[in-house]
């Protein structure tokens, strides 16, 4: 029989069993990450609810090629300005998908504006709606988020700190500001729900990704794009139907 000497045995490898894994092994969390064909359902769910935002905003009397325009850049305002921030190709030019996305909602808004009108009363179409809006904006805040992160070097951290969560916040609210003609005018009056929930999905991914917590999570990426995703859809949700709680000021008189 052979020997061997100073050599250990060769030990199988242990499967490590992962506590969180009903994160993402179950029917909700398969559909927030938008696989597959239902990819395709969200980007048109996306397009269409970003024009009913494009539509009421854009005088009655403007151009076809206007309204085109000012569509497509609502839609891909964030795809577009951060890829040229990181030497990339816009996602417009990157995935056919989203044109044709756009085509098709456009048309919708243009021939048939009662669609428009039919998801401005009726609670459950908008809920739809933001649905899939949110599962997109989420998908786009983390992809370029995580980008920004591999191709920007680190400077003063360990890892590049304000780069990246810049970049996925204007990934996520970017088309608020398109075309670049508004200028500051969308936060004039201060921010609004979409910034604001880009920034903190955004700020929350990057420090979690590059933290010990996610370094020691199994899927942690998608594990974060499950929970923004869903913190995404409660705080559209929260804002499209008003369920937030209003401050009210009272007003005191002093009788003489």
């Amino acid at each position: 029989m052979p020997f061997s000497f100073g050599k250990s045995k060769i030990q199988e490898p242990v499967e490590i069993m992962d506590p969180t894994a009903w994160m993402i092994d179950n029917i909700v969390s398969d559909f927030l990450l938008m696989p597959g064909a239902v990819l395709y359902m969200g980007m048109l769910g996306y397009t269409f609810f970003a024009g009913c935002k494009v539509f009421k905003a854009l005088p009655a009397d403007s151009s076809v090629s206007y309204k085109f325009v000012s569509f497509l850049l609502a839609c891909t305002g964030g795809g577009i300005l951060v890829p040229i921030f990181l030497n990339g190709v816009p996602v417009p030019l990157a995935n056919d998908a989203y044109p044709i996305a756009i085509i098709a909602s456009f048309c919708l808004h243009f021939y048939f504006p009662v669609l428009r009108e039919v998801a401005a009363l009726s609670k459950i179409m908008k809920v739809i709606l933001i649905v899939f809006y949110e599962c997109i904006r989420a998908s786009v805040v983390v992809k370029l988020t995580y980008l920004a992160g591999a191709k920007i070097d680190p400077s003063v951290f360990a890892f590049p700190l304000f780069g990246p969560v810049f970049c996925g916040t204007i990934g996520g609210c970017g088309g608020g500001f398109m075309p670049l003609s508004k200028g500051l005018d969308p936060i004039k009056n201060g921010m609004s729900s979409p910034i604001q929930t880009a920034f903190i999905g955004a700020l929350c991914f990057h420090l979690f990704m590059n933290s010990s917590m996610g370094e020691s999570c199994i899927d942690a990426k998608t594990k974060a794009q499950v929970h923004m995703t869903l913190y995404f859809i409660g705080a559209g949700i929260v804002n499209a139907l008003g369920l937030s709680a209003k401050k009210t000021v009272e007003i005191k008189t002093k009788k003489e």
